[in-house]
């Protein structure tokens, strides 16, 4: 008797088991384990993001410590889709050479910090790029009184001021040994040290991206006393990293930055995502939640992509609140939509 009642136990809890699994919501039910960080962000109620020691347009901290910024909007963007809240995130500003360190040591679980996509980066030191939000390109910034109007201007002997564990301190070297130029490399950990040796004359050029020098103009004591130079001699894709070994979480950051875009594209904003659910697109529909269970590949709800455009907006709205309407860089170049003549393009969310 014993023996028969155990296996009918063993059925009637296999069954329940079964019950459970089915009637739980199907978010939870295709990804429930499957990404660490995605439990650990859930448990801490707040999104880990790295971001620079202060970038205006891309990430910088007014007096009273709120970020603003393209890079601090995709970490915005993670926290509305998996906490609901686009304001619950930990913002820990880092130098160039701690940013990876903070990354994989896991002090931070994105790192959204105008970082430039390369091979090196990508496959030796145990991160993922998960897509562009800014695609750049170096350059140079010199005093408008210098006589240089041109890289072809540089001569023997100047001095270039940049930051210290970047591909633009690379590039520098690579340009000026390319051209048989001599130099001297005037580097710092922190860029604000860099601005202020530039600033301050003790060097003749500063060498970053050119809408970190954009950017970075906008501090100098005197910003209308200097000018970037037309010549771009680099490709530098920036964009949010991850650690390696957890898919679920590289997927949610990656689509988080796709959904911005591609929201752009269909004319889905802040302002009308909720009128969007009854839209005749299917596209639309499923851009905001409103048909399909795109959220369950990653357990999550399926207004998960509605949060992000409802509390960030996407990525048109993004750029101009934090990169045209602050003056750095009206034009937005090639950072315009593919169906606008630039190259900002994303695969569809279907």
């Amino acid at each position: 008797m014993f023996k028969h009642s155990s296996k009918l136990f063993a059925v009637l809890a296999a069954f329940a088991l079964l019950f459970v699994y089915a009637c739980e919501p199907a978010g939870n039910k295709q990804s429930k384990g499957k990404s660490k960080t995605l439990k650990q962000t859930q448990s801490k109620g707040f999104v880990r993001c790295g971001v620079s020691q202060g970038l205006p347009g891309f990430s910088n901290a007014d007096a009273s410590g709120n970020w603003t910024g393209v890079d601090v909007d995709v970490c915005r963007a993670v926290a509305a889709a998996v906490l609901g809240d686009a304001n619950k995130v930990k913002f820990t500003p880092l130098s160039a050479k701690e940013r990876f360190t903070a990354l994989t040591s896991g002090e931070i679980d994105i790192l959204s910090r105008n970082t430039t996509w390369t091979l090196s980066r990508d496959a030796d030191i145990g991160l993922t790029f998960v897509g562009v939000n800014f695609y750049d390109g170096q350059g140079f910034m010199v005093r408008k009184d210098s006589g240089i109007n041109s890289v072809n201007d540089f001569r023997d002997g100047i001095s270039a001021c940049t930051n210290i564990g970047t591909t633009t301190e690379l590039n520098m070297r690579d340009f000026f040994n390319s051209r048989g130029i001599s130099y001297t490399p005037v580097a710092f950990e922190k860029a604000d040290e860099v601005v202020a040796a530039y600033d301050s004359g003790r060097c003749d050029t500063y060498t970053t991206d050119k809408s970190g020098l954009a950017a970075q103009r906008t501090k100098m004591s005197n910003p209308d006393a200097h000018m970037v130079l037309p010549e771009t001699i680099s490709k530098e894709p920036l964009g949010p990293v991850v650690r390696q070994g957890d898919s679920v979480w590289e997927d949610i950051v990656r689509w988080s930055l796709n959904v911005m875009i591609e929201a752009e594209e269909y004319g889905v904003d802040s302002s009308n995502a909720d009128s969007m659910k009854t839209s005749e697109n299917p596209a639309i529909k499923r851009l905001v939640g409103a048909e399909g269970e795109l959220g369950a590949a990653f357990g999550l709800d399926n207004e998960w992509s509605l949060r992000i455009i409802k509390q960030v907006g996407n990525y048109g709205e993004s750029y101009k609140r934090n990169i045209a309407d602050t003056g750095i860089l009206p034009d937005r170049g090639p950072n315009q939509l593919w169906t606008k003549g630039g190259i900002l393009y994303v695969p569809p969310a279907r």
